[in-house]
């Protein structure tokens, strides 16, 4: 089913193989729309994702008013790319763009876990529809907080049944 434009609905930016399994696992969720969502393709790099968003994405947000996105970036321990990222983000679109992503990278939580990464997405995916922290509260991921409270509050009444 395609995306329609006049309606809420969500893009979702990963930065690598790993996040786009997630992502794809997220949309797994039986409570989920999916015809509010897609997964576009992999950015090849968190620089990458900010480029391929102030490049593509942006200006089609502004004709799409409805339209969200999440951007799934690795924060390679770097607390500070979260505010480096935001800083990328046009004034005009900031209430409409999430940024998330594992502390380290996937690979490690997937390890601490011991969950593929289709299958960590679809437990974030339960968590948001539950609205249950438990996979959302690891410590990889936990930094998603105050990011994550925001995307549910504006997603949630459409991407979840």
């Amino acid at each position: 089913m395609s995306i329609n434009n006049e309606r809420p609905h969500i893009f979702v930016l990963p930065e690598d193989d790993a996040n786009r399994q997630i992502a794809n696992g997220f949309i797994l969720d039986l409570n989920l729309n999916s015809s509010a969502i897609r997964v576009l393709p992999v950015a090849r790099g968190w620089k990458n994702v900010v480029k391929k968003f102030t490049n593509d994405y942006a200006s089609t947000m502004r004709q799409h008013p409805h339209r969200m996105i999440a951007l799934l970036i690795d924060f390679d321990e770097y607390e500070d790319r979260l505010i480096y990222v935001k800083n990328q983000i046009p004034d005009d679109l900031k209430n409409r763009v999430f940024v998330l992503g594992v502390l380290s990278e996937p690979e490690r939580l997937k390890r601490d876990i011991n969950k593929d990464f289709e299958k960590i997405g679809e437990a974030l995916a339960k968590d948001c529809s539950d609205n249950t922290n438990e996979l959302w509260g690891h410590h990889l991921l936990k930094h998603n907080k105050t990011e994550l409270d925001r995307m549910i509050s504006s997603v949630k009444p459409f991407l979840f049944n």
